[in-house]
């Protein structure tokens, strides 16, 4: 396993949390590290994006302001701190990495090649 998330929980409105995705046994360099989350019943939706040469990133309209991605180089780690969580946060959120993505590919799921189990993350009303 390259990519291993977790941190997930059960939390009420209005709370935080931070979810990892532990990259050290990763095998290739990425280009991009992201968060794309999946709720029952939905199609897996793009989150944020972290490109690895740099820092630049980018987040889905629906969590701009609230959600921050973030890394730690020497732990080979990706961060995602989420704020002011609403229950239709609630999802298995799972991290993507690829080695050759480009940029305008950056929030499509079926370009990643390696993805990590997902970590499910409640909110409560």
């Amino acid at each position: 396993v390259q990519l291993q998330a977790s941190g997930g929980g059960l939390v009420q409105a209005g709370e935080s949390l931070r979810i990892s995705c532990d990259a050290s046994r990763r095998t290739f360099l990425p280009r991009f590290l992201s968060w794309f989350r999946q709720a029952p019943g939905k199609e897996r939706e793009f989150v944020a994006a972290l490109k690895w040469n740099g820092g630049s990133t980018a987040y889905a309209d629906s969590v701009k302001g609230r959600f921050t991605i973030s890394r730690d180089i020497a732990k080979n780690t990706v961060y995602l701190q989420m704020n002011s969580l609403q229950p239709e946060d609630t999802a298995v959120y799972l991290c993507a990495a690829d080695p050759s993505l480009i940029e305008s590919s950056k929030r499509s799921p079926n370009r990643y090649r390696y993805w990590g189990q997902g970590t499910q993350v409640t909110v409560s009303s």
